[in-house]
């Protein structure tokens, strides 16, 4: 069975606080995000974009976050204020709804993995079997 593989890396501005949390990350920063999205298929699909099955997903789709917020994405906000409560804003759930929003926006076939950095040294992946 083929399998086609797509990564696509991107980044975006924004600054967050983690609720109750006993130290700097308490208060309101902002990291420089950098994502890395993984999607897999076995067969190529249309797109929002283009109607004939050729791609897995279309990199536009996959890189909605780093839109500036007033257009749907993440960059330039404050995280708290624009992510769902029952998200809070550390790198694991961060991650978690990017997979979230994106598979939304995927066809259900489509593997998924979605890896946040706040830092150069330091990632949070996360996918859903």
């Amino acid at each position: 069975m083929p399998k086609w593989k797509l990564v696509t890396e991107f980044s975006f501005d924004s600054a967050h606080y983690i609720k109750d949390y006993d130290g700097p990350c308490g208060r309101m920063h902002g990291h420089t995000y950098k994502v890395r999205i993984e999607v897999q298929a076995s067969k190529l699909s249309a797109s929002q974009y283009c109607p004939h099955p050729v791609m897995v997903a279309d990199f536009r789709t996959l890189r909605w976050a780093k839109q500036d917020v007033t257009k749907g994405g993440l960059d330039h906000c404050v995280l708290n204020e624009v992510m769902p409560p029952e998200y809070e804003t550390t790198a694991e759930m961060i991650a978690q709804y990017i997979y979230d929003e994106t598979k939304k926006r995927l066809t259900s076939d489509v593997k998924l993995k979605v890896a946040v950095s706040e830092t150069p040294n330091s990632w949070a992946e996360y996918e859903d079997d």
